[in-house]
């Protein structure tokens, strides 16, 4: 399993918005082609204005197919100018978890 954490920087006060536009349409086209949402989060101490989604893959092939899939979807390309002006700067990292981390929390064996 490969996790995607996406963090953006927002504009100041531009939270509210961006939540609400993604809230009512943005996530559903991504959840049709990305699949597992591991979380979805904004800051409210430290970092501020800062978004960060996680997403799980099977594989980078996956990842790399989905994202394809999800770039390629007319309903995302008419949404992405909604969000676009908001975010000023983007990080992606892909991360595999330790052999002794579950999913879903916790550390112990893995079966």
């Amino acid at each position: 399993m490969f996790y995607e954490i996406r963090t953006y920087r927002l504009k100041n006060g531009a939270i509210p918005g961006y939540l609400e536009v993604v809230g009512e349409e943005g996530i559903e086209i991504q959840k049709k082609h990305l699949g597992n949402l591991v979380g979805y989060f904004f800051s409210e101490i430290g970092p501020i204005n800062e978004i960060v989604h996680i997403w799980a893959y099977a594989s980078l092939d996956d990842r790399e197919a989905r994202r394809a899939r999800l770039a390629a979807d007319p309903a995302w390309q008419a949404f992405l100018p909604k969000i676009r002006d908001l975010i000023e700067v983007a990080e992606n990292k892909i991360m595999k978890p330790a052999p002794f981390f579950r999913v879903g929390g916790g550390a112990g064996p893995v079966k």
